[in-house]
């Protein structure tokens, strides 16, 4: 089974497990303006799949699923706040096909709804009675560091938008990104499947590497895709990385590399959704050669990172599913 398959067998189950923390409020205008609009955007969650590859994590050490389960959706949660406030900072107007939070709720409305989903991330671990406390304090100063880790990598890409900053290295973009988006898309999700397995401290660091290294290229194919991708199979606001003026590895590397980087870093500072002004875009980071850069770089992570994965961790289905994971985070389109 591939890793695409078992997403495809286990989104459902997912959905019901995260949806069944939802809770409805103790008088009825509190569903209405927060339960209810959160459980409402949760439900349009994507894949799933990084509760589900810390399930993986946990089985791959030898652990019990079951014993993941509330892990597993605080980080689903902290995905769906990270969502809401992110949309808000960047003034985006689409989420997954539909329109951000806080254009149908009001942004102080969606404000508060990520507000309840970030005391889910410590208030499921704090509940779960599958958990030693020990193993409870630890999986906490996980989920602490990865909060941190990605609120750092969003003041970084927050603060450079707001500077007008395009005199950024790859260096730059790698801290940034890995911040902002490997932590809790990977690194995090595997390292805590791990410890709530019960892996030892190499199986535990190795899938955190891991998990770092597959987030990463997760988010650098996620900058292709939103150039390049098709607009119904992504399912997103198309090309909105150039409207937001997105500090990309593609847009770092092209505005190094372009010798039309001055034409480029304009259209980038304009906030333009004209549809010619985002193809010149996208065509000044072709000629550069700054998507296949970018294709590029993520291959090298994966590689890198299964070959680390497969030598440190016995064969067996869950790890054999991680391995496929990698694969998946480059080919998928959407």
């Amino acid at each position: 089974m591939t890793f695409e398959q078992y997403l495809s067998r286990n989104t459902k189950r997912m959905n019901k497990l995260v949806a069944d923390f939802f809770k409805k409020g103790s008088v009825p205008d509190m569903t209405r303006y927060l339960y209810g609009p959160l459980a409402a955007y949760s439900a349009n969650g994507g894949k799933r799949h990084r509760p589900l590859i810390c399930e993986l994590a946990c089985q791959a050490v030898g652990g019990d699923p079951v014993h993941a389960r509330n892990a597993a959706a605080a980080i689903e949660h902290f995905h769906t706040a990270a969502l809401i406030h992110d949309d808000i900072a960047d003034e985006s107007t689409m989420r997954r096909g539909e329109p951000c939070m806080h254009l149908t709720q009001g942004e102080g409305l969606a404000i508060n709804a990520g507000d309840l989903a970030l005391s889910q991330v410590t208030g499921l671990i704090l509940e779960d009675e599958l958990l030693e406390d020990s193993v409870k304090i630890r999986v906490l100063n996980e989920l602490v560091a990865m909060t941190a880790r990605t609120i750092e990598g969003q003041a970084l890409d927050i603060g450079w938008a707001r500077d007008g900053r395009f005199d950024l290295s790859i260096d730059d973009y790698l801290m940034m990104a890995s911040h902002k988006t490997a932590y809790y898309s990977g690194g995090t999700p595997l390292a805590v499947g791990a410890i709530v397995g019960g892996g030892s401290e190499q199986h535990i660091e190795t899938l955190r590497s891991f998990g770092m290294g597959t987030g990463l290229a997760f988010q650098i194919q996620d900058d292709i895709l939103n150039l390049t991708g098709k607009k119904a199979a992504t399912k997103k606001d198309f090309r909105s990385d150039i409207t937001e003026g997105k500090r990309t590895l593609i847009a770092v590397h092209a505005i190094q590399h372009s010798e039309q980087s001055h034409e480029l870093v304009t259209i980038l500072s304009s906030h333009t959704s004209q549809p010619t002004m985002l193809s010149i875009a996208v065509e000044l980071m072709q000629k550069s050669g700054s998507i296949d850069f970018a294709h590029d770089y993520a291959i090298g992570l994966i590689n890198h990172a299964k070959a680390e994965l497969s030598g440190a961790l016995p064969s067996n289905k869950p790890r054999d599913l991680l391995l496929s994971m990698a694969d998946f985070f480059i080919d998928r389109m959407s």
